[in-house]
């Protein structure tokens, strides 16, 4: 299965597992919760899922890769102890805690939180000495002497033996205590997180004219050549840093995050044709409306050319739909903020409440909160963005309030500045939403005047591609599903009516007369 698959499905397990009864007890019992074992290729997103699974269902995280540990800081170290037997006392060994198990207590300790996941990464390569250990730990939940706390629920990854050499195979015993789940490589599944991740829009364009390009693990006379997804995502974060401080990017340094070079010069290769097409084109006057001139050359091009050119339309596009969702975001934050507020500024006298005063000690609540939140790791970068722009505009609003009301300021006024401020926000944020709204709208039209038939569709696989994009990317999905656009209804019925013609006439064809 794809690693979205893999998802839901330890997303599924892990909410089975800590479903209770009546009595509070889990309906499977602790010691019948068969740890999830993951096995597949290295760099496909293993820890990453486990991440969006603990803030999905708003549970714990530890997080450990096995082969950092030894045996004495997974079960912990020996010591002394005195105990009575029979009426006589004995020196025996007992056992200082497990440096893991200590480390679930701790974000237990940490976040109030009492149930989660412990993810236990590369567990087939342990040394000879902590297998046994594991294998009783798989068993019973146990290091040493010391238990895993009943609520939290045991993950772990492994990779086949053609990726690690020292992979050591798991026997039928272990086997047959842990739920294993394989996972393979699979560029539509990634793509589909690689949007939400903000990947760079050249990488992603890249590959879907070379998706034999997104994963490779090769050992030939040269040595070992790799591309995996995590390697495309950190070259994606570097390549953004790059653009922005003005440094090249280029194959010295593709190929220290794409292991095979033949594939880093091919992609460095398209990336400067990726950027002179954004020049040559003009996207961002595509998207109000100004087209090309010569739009024959355009449809007379090669294909990767196309492709290329809507990449960098979804690119620009993605990058609007994701603004949107994080003003939506910032907004609900100060909304309620503002809100809240609104309860204490009706009083009057010793008891009026000072508002540049009263939202300054609220964004400094809510800096500790999230410093907090993130320290225990209960939040995704991107909710972290959000929140810190939310506190960065409510300082914003003090100042506002502050200078509005001037050195003697009414007191009971502050609300109303405080909603002023607001609305100005929310109008500049409703023009935003129309003006993308026209930039995706001004899309559908070039694509039509460039590659297709409007009424058929028909010969037009740049707009199917184009909406198949859209109908698949989480912000492009939110942003027409909440804001709505007349061009992807069109388009998008028209696209599913000749889909429905094309099955009746393959049927008719098919038909023994």
């Amino acid at each position: 299965m794809n690693i979205d698959q893999a998802k839901e499905e330890v997303k599924n397990a892990v909410t089975a597992y800590l479903e209770k009864d009546e009595f509070g007890r889990y309906e499977i019992p602790t010691e019948k919760q068969r740890p999830i074992l993951l096995m597949g290729p290295p760099g496909i997103g293993k820890t990453a899922i486990m991440e969006q699974i603990a803030q999905d269902l708003g549970i714990g995280l530890v997080s450990y890769t096995i082969t950092h540990h030894t045996r004495q800081s997974a079960i912990g170290l020996p010591k002394i102890s005195e105990k009575e037997f029979g009426g006589k006392k004995f020196s025996v060994t007992e056992y200082t805690m497990s440096e893991i198990i200590g480390a679930v207590y701790e974000q237990i300790e940490k976040t109030g939180i009492e149930e989660g996941i412990l993810f236990l990464d590369e567990i087939n390569c342990v040394s000879e000495t902590l297998a046994p250990t594991m294998l009783q730990f798989l068993q019973y939940k146990t290091f040493g002497s010391h238990k895993l706390p009943s609520g939290y629920i045991i993950v772990t990854a492994g990779n086949p033996p053609q990726y690690n050499k020292s992979v050591r195979e798991f026997d039928i015993v272990t086997l047959d205590r842990v739920r294993q789940i394989n996972i393979e490589e699979d560029f539509d599944s990634w793509k589909i997180y690689a949007y939400k991740a903000a990947v760079h829009g050249a990488i992603l364009s890249y590959l879907e004219i070379k998706k034999d390009n997104f994963y490779s693990i090769k050992t030939d006379v040269d040595g070992r050549t790799f591309v995996t997804a995590r390697g495309w995502e950190d070259l994606s974060r570097v390549m953004k840093v790059h653009e922005k401080l003005g440094l090249p990017v280029d194959e010295n340094l593709v190929v220290q995050y794409i292991q095979n070079k033949e594939i880093a010069r091919d992609f460095a290769d398209y990336y400067e044709l990726y950027h002179r097409y954004n020049e040559l084109y003009k996207i961002p006057d595509i998207l109000t409306g100004n087209f090309p001139e010569n739009m024959k050359a355009l449809r007379e091009g090669s294909f990767d050319e196309k492709l290329s050119i809507m990449g960098l339309l979804s690119d620009k596009l993605m990058e609007e739909f994701r603004d949107y969702a994080r003003d939506q975001g910032v907004q609900k934050i100060l909304f309620e903020t503002i809100k809240e507020f609104g309860r204490f500024s009706d009083a009057e006298g010793e008891d009026a409440v000072d508002g540049a005063e009263w939202f300054r000690d609220r964004a400094g609540i809510m800096q500790y909160k999230l410093d907090n939140d993130k320290e225990a790791g209960l939040v995704s970068r991107e909710e972290e963005r959000i929140r810190t722009i939310a506190i960065s505009r409510l300082n914003d609003c003090v100042s506002y309030i502050t200078t509005a009301a001037g050195t003697e300021q009414d007191l009971s006024g502050s609300f109303i500045l405080a909603k002023n401020w607001f609305t100005k926000r929310e109008n500049s944020r409703k023009a935003g939403i129309k003006e993308t709204d026209g930039h995706l709208t001004n899309s559908f039209r070039f694509i039509e005047e460039a590659f297709g038939d409007k009424e058929s569709l028909s010969g037009s696989q740049e707009m199917v591609i184009f909406i198949t994009e859209l109908s698949n990317a989480y912000y492009s999905l939110k942003f027409v599903k909440e804001v709505g656009n007349e061009a992807y209804y069109n388009y998008n019925k028209l696209l599913l009516l000749n889909d429905r013609r094309q099955e009746l006439k393959n049927q008719i064809l098919e038909m023994d007369f």
